[in-house]
């Protein structure tokens, strides 16, 4: 194996994340170096997702540090750290301390804040680049472009859409790690794929590894038509019955019924003499779906005295006080 993939953090591993750390024999990379939790229920992340959060904290730094370079899909808080002044303490522990632990001294592969960009990652690109400016090796804007590394070439895409064609939540970088006889693709936030220019993408390319965010099902019917998520399945079953194998996660596993939708993907995969595996499975973990099972960890688990005394502080306070674990 010439190409060496370690799953970090993601859906299946207890956060919202796609952090990914690769390695050949001449480079060291970092893929998306972000984690958070989020909003879902009406209810805080439980307890056990905040340990789930430390712990991919503790991680992403552990990696960082054997990290040659790091990447920035584009600038969504669960794929990039942000330099914020004092510590966010509700949904990703992230902060100037923080970032400069996993960035310092490191050469970041960023997606341009100046291009196909909506407003609000536009700011958060500049303003990470003018703060990371003063900790990083450099920043380099790597859209549609190649880098070599020994006989390891990075090759990052045009910007495509994250999920639909027309979508307002704006473009991501995918990259593709050439080494050997291998060639692995990271399509973080592709959301099935759902884009017609994203699928053209990953079948041109023609992987033999792949490791891709699957639909967002949680959402179906809600914010993303129904229609459009079925297409990111149709989509993705294109996808698995030529990919030797695809690592699958993130948005799809916010909901437990992914895990039934995951089996009839692995069907389809075997019968063309492929694989596909979730982030956890890849590490021969068990899935951890925190996030979509948090109203049952409230009934099963019930938060201590001062986890539920923390709960009454103001949205404001809880994003500036850690919470009691």
């Amino acid at each position: 194996m010439t190409v060496k993939i370690m799953p970090i953090a993601s859906e299946t591993l207890g956060v919202r994340s796609m952090a990914t750390f690769v390695e050949t024999h001449d480079v060291k990379l970092l893929m998306d170096a972000g984690v958070s939790l989020g909003p879902r229920f009406g209810l805080v992340p439980h307890p056990i997702e905040y340990k789930a959060l430390k712990e991919a904290r503790n991680s992403l730094e552990r990696f960082a540090i054997k990290a040659d370079a790091i990447t920035i899909s584009h600038y969504h808080f669960d794929h990039y750290t942000a330099t914020w002044n004092s510590i966010e303490a509700k949904w990703t522990w992230s902060s100037y301390d923080v970032a400069e632990k996993i960035y310092g001294g490191k050469v970041v592969l960023a997606k341009d804040y100046q291009d196909y960009i909506n407003a609000s990652q536009r700011r958060r690109g500049w303003i990470f680049s003018k703060i990371a400016d003063k900790f990083v090796k450099e920043i380099k804007y790597v859209d549609s472009s190649t880098i070599e590394f020994g006989e390891t070439l990075i090759s990052f895409s045009q910007p495509l859409p994250h999920g639909e064609d027309d979508t307002r939540l704006g473009f991501v970088l995918s990259l593709q790690i050439k080494h050997g006889d291998e060639d692995l693709l990271y399509c973080p936030d592709f959301q099935g794929p759902m884009s017609n220019k994203a699928l053209d993408y990953i079948l041109e390319v023609s992987p033999t590894k792949l490791i891709i965010g699957g639909p967002p099902l949680y959402l179906s019917g809600y914010k993303v038509p129904a229609r459009s998520i079925e297409k990111g399945f149709e989509n993705l079953m294109r996808i698995i019955s030529k990919v030797p194998l695809t690592i699958i996660d993130h948005h799809l596993m916010r909901d437990e019924k992914a895990l039934e939708r995951l089996q009839g993907l692995k069907e389809i995969a075997s019968q063309h003499g492929n694989s596909i595996l979730t982030f956890a499975e890849y590490l021969g973990k068990q899935n951890r779906l925190l996030e979509a099972i948090r109203p049952q960890l409230y009934d099963e688990f019930p938060p201590d005295h001062d986890f539920q005394n923390w709960m009454k502080l103001s949205p404001v306070r809880q994003r500036s006080v850690l919470p009691p674990l």
